[in-house]
Order: C-alpha cells, then structure tokens, then sequence
C-alpha cells in the first residue's frame, strides 16, 4: 500500500510528470494506492477541477483513509517528539495515518518527511 501525499496527487494529474509515470507504474503492477483525509482535504481545496477530483478519486479507488482516534494519538507523539513546530501539523497528521496502514508515502516534499523515517515512515 502507497498513500499519496497532497502534493504527489497534485502532481500525479500532470500528463508525462515523474509522479504521474509513478503512479502508472504502481497500478499496472497492483500496488493499492490511497491517500489521508488530511491530503485528500489538502489536494480538493485545489485549485483542482471536479473532473480531475473524480479522475483521482477513481485512481485511489476510494481509499480515502480517515484519521481517528489512532491517527491523531499517533500524529500528536510525533508531533511532541519533532519539537511541537506548527506548520509539522499536518505533516505528523499524515504520517501517522501512513504508518498506521503500513503504508509507504509518496512525497515531492522528501525533506519534510524524512525526519519521521527513524519512526518507521516509509518514503516510496
């Protein structure tokens, strides 16, 4: 399982972009693809089209994962641990809906997210 991260489905909707080969590439070879509500929020607040919403809403199949209780005691540790830094809200939020799925993250923003690699974050 991969969850795409708000800028990585962005990206994906590209024609010819690396995400958009990326994304390809995981579907022909059955990698489930999903997204966070929290990124999914991030990507439809756009500016995106209707169409190209649906459009990536069919290449998730769906897989919009919520963040409950789990998620947010999870995203609230590492958010503690990282030195409680505002703008890592949304960031420890999706990181902590990723490892809670055993997902790996698709990311353009590696650096961010590299400092939740030695918490078990896996980056694709």
């Amino acid at each position: 399982m991969i969850h795409l991260d708000a800028n990585y489905l962005m990206l994906a909707t590209v024609a010819g972009s690396l995400q958009a080969q990326r994304v390809r590439s995981w579907l022909s070879s059955g990698e489930p693809l999903a997204t966070s509500a929290i990124a999914w929020m991030e990507f439809v607040t756009g500016p995106v089209s209707p169409d190209v919403v649906v459009a990536m809403n069919g290449v998730i199949e769906g897989r919009i994962e919520a963040v409950g209780q789990v998620e947010a005691e999870l995203a609230a540790q590492l958010f503690n641990e990282l030195g409680r830094r505002r703008p890592m809200r949304y960031d420890c939020l999706i990181a902590a809906c990723a490892l809670s799925h055993d997902a790996a993250l698709a990311t353009a923003n590696t650096k961010d997210f590299a400092t939740f690699a030695a918490r078990g974050l896996r980056v694709a």
